[in-house]
């Protein structure tokens, strides 16, 4: 008895994963408004009633799948922003910013769902808001430790943090989501970047 337990929870657990997969496939093709349970459905391999028994309602389901990726995706950019204090900033820079450029089309899926969302309902703001919070957040503790630490100038961290969130996540999205930088090699483009944040755009 204990064993079939465990089989049909895996089973259920495999069907909802299925239906948010799906949802999120549909959500990045058709948009929020044109995304449909019965498209939903066919795309996982169900019925459209096990949606609604497992899901109540679209609104519902579209939330939770939302909340699934959303999730994920944080973790991983908490992990590329993670600092132990012993990093320089330009070593932790560096690695922030290649660590964004190598996320998977996958993982930027999420930021496309989520600017489809404001785009689709300009007051929702809410996915992009938790994704900006998360780096914002980290890169203003890096910059109170290097502050603190005597290794930048007396700037406000929270100003030092919008800058590099600007160049770091902004540069990557033209450049991933968008597809708008400049035809460069990777390296040559990532140079061209670090040679700007910390030496300027001045002659010398």
């Amino acid at each position: 008895m204990k064993y079939k337990l465990i089989i049909m929870f895996n089973e259920r657990e495999n069907t909802e994963e299925k239906i948010l997969n799906a949802t999120f496939k549909i959500l990045q093709k058709e948009g929020v408004n044109k995304a449909t349970t019965k498209k939903i459905a066919a795309e996982a391999g169900v019925n459209e009633v096990t949606i609604f028994r497992k899901f109540d309602n679209k609104k519902n389901l579209i939330e939770k799948t939302k909340d699934h990726f959303l999730n994920m995706f944080i973790d991983r950019l908490r992990g590329i922003f993670y600092f132990n204090g012993d990093e320089d900033i330009e070593e932790y820079i560096k690695g922030a910013f290649m660590g964004v450029l190598n996320l998977s089309d996958s993982d930027f899926s999420i930021l496309k769902v989520a600017m489809e969302e404001v785009r689709e309902i300009p007051e929702r703001k809410l996915l992009l808001i938790q994704i900006t919070d998360v780096i914002l957040e980290k890169l203003e503790d890096f910059f109170k430790l290097q502050k603190e630490k005597g290794t930048v100038r007396d700037i406000d961290p929270k100003v030092m943090a919008v800058m590099c969130f600007s160049i770091i996540f902004q540069s990557v999205i033209l450049r991933k989501v968008y597809s708008l930088s400049p035809d460069y090699e990777l390296d040559y483009y990532s140079d061209n970047i670090f040679d700007i944040l910390f030496n300027g755009i001045m002659p010398e």
